[in-house]
């Protein structure tokens, strides 16, 4: 499990780590490609035996240097670090994004923050990486700092999808944004999700047969995909359990003339949704889970 440490702190790594390997970027979504190089880092440094480190950044650097170009995430903070978890990196750094960072040029933030604070020795980016003011920092920069002051750069190549497509945060947004949640878990390497707490309702869906959990709305920034009914599989504490999810507004219920109508309708409705996402559970890897 990565523990999360501060750049602002020189002395956030232990002071026996004299070097690591180390990748940087923003990491929303964590996807195959992602991954890949995520990869790539641990095994870097089990073979030079010093600890891997992975930079990212809080909140996404457009919101700060163009936020009317920021984009929704496929990952909150949250769900960012519950996945890079799993991955076997040793420290996960976060670096709080501001104005003043951003104003930073890439030998700067090369020499600073990567060299310094985090000891690098070897570094691992992805092929289309940037950063430092105005992305400056690109692979051909990078190769150039390290030549001369003596690290080591492993530019990593794209990963594709079936199609012969680059997997990319960008890409994956526009299919879950289009409700291709086929094609969003094919580049992600497995389902896409939404976190939440959950919170207590009105109980309807019991007196109708359907007792639900009612989750508080997502952060404002998470992307979602259109609404509609969804087979999900949830997490839970007890472990993971198939269900439906009904994303978009509740129905309601007006006098209880009106009610015991729409309560039979609904019931109908759900019944039928039911059917379809016992159907879509059992073909997790076929597209056409989105129903409704």
């Amino acid at each position: 499990m990565p523990s999360q440490i501060d750049a602002r702190d020189e002395s956030g790594l232990p002071p026996y780590v004299t070097g690591t390997v180390l990748t940087v970027g923003t990491f929303d979504g964590v996807h195959r490609g992602h991954r890949d190089v995520v990869e790539r880092l641990v095994a870097r440094s089990r073979h030079l035996k010093i600890p891997s480190v992975l930079v990212t950044f809080e909140p996404h650097p457009l919101e700060i240097v163009n936020p009317a170009a920021a984009p929704l995430l496929l990952t909150t903070h949250d769900e960012k670090q519950e996945v890079l978890a799993e991955t076997g990196i040793d420290y996960l750094a976060v670096l709080p994004f501001t104005a003043e960072l951003a104003a930073y040029s890439a030998e700067d933030f090369v020499e600073l923050i990567l060299r310094r604070c985090f000891r690098m020795r070897d570094l691992l980016i992805g092929y289309d990486h940037g950063f430092g003011r105005q992305r400056a920092g690109n692979v051909n920069v990078l190769r150039t700092l390290g030549e001369r002051d003596g690290f080591r750069v492993e530019v990593v190549d794209p990963v594709s999808t079936a199609e012969g497509l680059s997997v990319s945060s960008t890409s994956i947004r526009r299919a879950v944004a289009g409700g291709d949640l086929h094609r969003a878990a094919e580049a992600l390497g497995r389902l896409y999700s939404v976190s939440g707490r959950v919170i207590e309702g009105e109980q309807r869906g019991r007196r109708i047969g359907f007792p639900t959990l009612n989750l508080g709305p997502p952060p404002t920034r998470k992307l979602l995909p259109p609404e509609g009914v969804y087979a999900v599989r949830v997490q839970t504490p007890v472990g993971p359990v198939g269900g439906m999810m009904n994303l978009g507004p509740r129905p309601t219920f007006g006098d209880s003339a009106t009610s015991l109508e729409a309560a039979e309708l609904l019931s109908k409705q759900l019944a039928h949704d039911e059917r379809e996402a016992r159907n879509a559970l059992t073909l997790l890897n076929v597209p056409g889970n989105l129903i409704g």
